[in-house]
């Protein structure tokens, strides 16, 4: 499986590592509210035709790498 993506005339690769953190590092991303959290990264991407490769929710911290396809 190739790295690039195919769309009709364009190969592309856009992916981006986005790290979120509350104000203050606040520890509020905990028990439901991270649960909450990760499902709504999950649905946004999925509406948008962007790809999750990983996703890890820490109490005070959102470490997020996604493929964005080039009309974003």
């Amino acid at each position: 499986m190739s790295r690039y993506k195919q769309a009709s005339h364009v190969f592309w690769r856009c992916q981006y590592h986005i790290v979120w953190t509350p104000k203050y590092r606040f520890r509020i991303l905990r028990n439901n509210v991270g649960k909450e959290v990760y499902r709504c990264i999950q649905v946004y991407c999925a509406q948008l035709g962007c790809e999750v490769v990983e996703l890890s929710v820490q109490s005070d911290h959102v470490h997020l790498i996604v493929k964005v396809p080039p009309k974003l």
